[in-house]
C-alpha cells in the first residue's frame, strides 16, 4: 500500500511539475506571440517590395560650367510613352553670400530607369522677385488628365515658399506663382485624385501640413499639422514630404523625409485614411531607406537621403533621390 501510496504521490507532483511548467512558458512566450501578432505591416513592403540602392549610383552628378556645374539633387519623376523623365534641383556656382549656387529645374530621361540622357537647358529658371537669387528648388511632379502640376520651392534669399508651374509637354512651363502665403512653406506632394471631391497636398518641412484644392491652383490649409517629429526616432527634428502619395487599398502612402537631431535625413512612411486624409493610420518606426553610401555621407550637405520621385515603370517602382544634396541615386523595388 505504501508503494502505491508513493506512486501516487509521485504522478500528483508531476503533474503539478508540468502544470508549473506550463505556466512558466506562458508567461515567457505569449509576449513574443503578441508581438509577432502587433508586427508593424510595411506597406511600402507589400507593395512596392525591398528597395535595394541601385550598384552604380549615381545616375546623375553635376555636369559642365553652366547651370548645373556645382551639383544637382532631388528629383521628381514621371512616366510618359514608356519613358521615365527626371526633373531635378541644379545648382550653378553664380549663386551670392552663403549658398554660392543659384538654383534651376533641369531634366533628363531614360527608357531602363538608370541611364539617362540630359537635356542641355533648364525647363525651370528663376525669373521673378519671389525665386531670386536662391532660385527654384526641390520640384515634385504629377500628371492629372492632359495637365502635369510641379510644385517647388521658390527661394528668394530669405523666404523659402511653395509655388507651382503647369505643362502639357514637360518642356514649355506656366507658372502660377505662390500657391501658399506663408513666409515658409516647401515639398507640396499632391495626390493626383480627388478625395471627397477635392485634391489635397501634404506640404512642410518642420511639420507636415495637408492643404485642399478644387482647381490646383488655389490652396486651402487646415488647421493642424498631420504629422509631427517624434523625439527618440529617425525623425524627431523634421518631417517633410517625399513624392507625390499614392492611393492604395490600405489608405494613402505617403513616403517622407525625416531627420533627426544629428541631422541625418532619411525615408520613411505615413499612411493616412482614404475617407480622412488627415488621419494617420500608421507610420514607420525606422526609415526604410538608410543613409549608408559614401554618395550619400559626403558632399555639400552630409549625411542626406532625400527622396522626391516615385514612378511604376515596366513592373517595377524606382525611387529616386538626392545624396548630400549633391548626387542623384535611386533605389529600386525587389519583390
Amino acid at each position: 500500500m505504501k508503494i502505491i501510496i508513493t506512486y501516487l504521490r509521485f504522478i500528483e507532483n508531476k503533474k503539478r511539475m508540468l502544470l508549473f511548467l506550463d505556466f512558466i512558458l506562458i508567461i515567457l512566450f505569449t509576449p513574443l506571440l503578441f508581438n509577432q501578432s502587433q508586427a508593424q505591416t510595411n506597406p511600402v513592403e507589400s507593395i512596392m517590395g525591398t528597395f535595394e540602392k541601385y550598384s552604380k549610383n549615381p545616375i546623375l552628378l553635376s555636369h559642365g560650367t553652366g547651370f548645373e556645374a556645382k551639383a544637382v539633387f532631388n528629383p521628381a519623376a514621371i512616366v510618359k510613352n514608356d519613358t521615365i523623365f527626371l526633373l531635378y534641383r541644379a545648382e550653378d556656382w553664380k549663386g551670392v553670400r552663403q549658398w554660392k549656387g543659384t538654383s534651376s529645374i533641369g531634366m533628363a530621361f531614360s527608357i531602363d530607369g538608370v541611364n539617362f540622357t540630359r537635356y542641355d537647358n533648364p525647363v525651370i529658371t528663376p525669373e521673378f522677385d519671389y525665386e531670386t537669387p536662391g532660385g527654384c528648388e526641390d520640384p515634385r511632379i504629377v500628371r492629372i488628365e492632359d495637365t502635369y502640376y510641379l510644385t517647388y520651392t521658390a527661394y528668394n534669399g530669405k523666404s523659402a515658399r511653395l509655388a507651382m508651374a503647369t505643362s502639357q509637354d514637360l518642356i514649355h512651363w506656366d507658372k502660377k506663382g505662390l500657391i501658399i502665403p506663408w513666409e515658409w512653406s516647401k515639398a507640396g506632394a499632391i495626390l493626383p485624385v480627388k478625395i471627397n471631391n477635392h485634391y489635397i497636398m501634404y506640404f512642410g518641412d518642420n511639420n507636415i501640413h495637408i492643404a485642399y484644392s478644387d482647381d490646383l491652383i488655389k490652396w486651402k490649409v487646415a488647421d493642424e499639422p498631420v504629422l509631427y517629429p517624434r523625439e527618440g526616432y529617425f525623425d524627431d527634428r523634421i518631417v517633410e514630404p517625399g513624392p507625390p502619395p499614392i492611393l492604395t487599398e490600405q489608405g494613402i502612402l505617403l513616403i517622407y523625409n525625416g531627420s533627426n537631431k544629428q541631422i541625418h535625413y532619411e525615408v520613411g512612411w505615413a499612411l493616412y485614411s482614404k475617407d480622412d486624409p488627415t488621419q494617420l493610420i500608421d507610420r514607420s518606426e525606422k526609415p526604410f531607406l538608410s543613409l549608408s553610401e559614401d554618395i550619400e555621407k559626403y558632399g555639400q550637405v552630409p549625411n542626406v537621403i532625400f527622396t522626391e520621385g516615385l514612378v511604376y515603370f515596366k513592373d517595377i517602382w524606382y525611387l529616386y533621390y538626392g545624396a548630400s544634396d549633391t548626387y542623384i541615386g535611386v533605389a529600386i523595388g525587389k519583390k
